[in-house]
């Protein structure tokens, strides 16, 4: 890659970096102050506590996200950034543009992609395997 995009690639991922350390921060914060729980009925720990929930999903995909602009970082210092993991051809440059901390080229991650809804669908395949027989074994019984 030519140095004035790898440059414009690191701005771009350090601008990303601090507005989610900052998103992270609001959220602890407001975390903090919203945990007063005095007065409020069944309904409304029930509420607070699905939002709770849905506040820690979110800061796991922050986290996660977080961890791969710092390694996006990381391959731009060791010169493999806009490089695909697997196949090791060029990452198109519209693919970094709208996700600079790409790992992996289009037709690379299309291919992860339905790797995993073919592991996720085998998964579901045998868990409901395993309802059945267990269905089956407690009806006997």
């Amino acid at each position: 890659m030519r140095k004035a995009a790898l440059k414009a690639a690191r701005v771009r991922l350090e601008d990303m970096r601090k507005s989610l350390m900052h998103e992270i921060k609001d959220d602890l914060r407001q975390g903090r102050e919203g945990s007063k729980e005095d007065g409020m009925d069944t309904y409304d720990l029930a509420s607070e506590e699905r939002d709770r929930e849905i506040s820690f999903i979110l800061g796991d995909r922050e986290r996660e996200k977080l961890q791969s602009i710092e390694s996006a970082l990381e391959r731009i210092d060791d010169g493999s950034y806009g490089i695909c993991e697997n196949c090791d051809s060029e990452i198109a440059p519209g693919r970094l543009d709208a996700m600079p901390f790409s790992r992996l080229c289009v037709s690379c991650q299309a291919e992860q992609e339905k790797e995993a809804r073919s592991q996720r669908r085998f998964d579901d395949e045998r868990a409901y395997r395993r309802l059945a027989t267990t269905e089956a074994d407690e009806d006997s019984a």
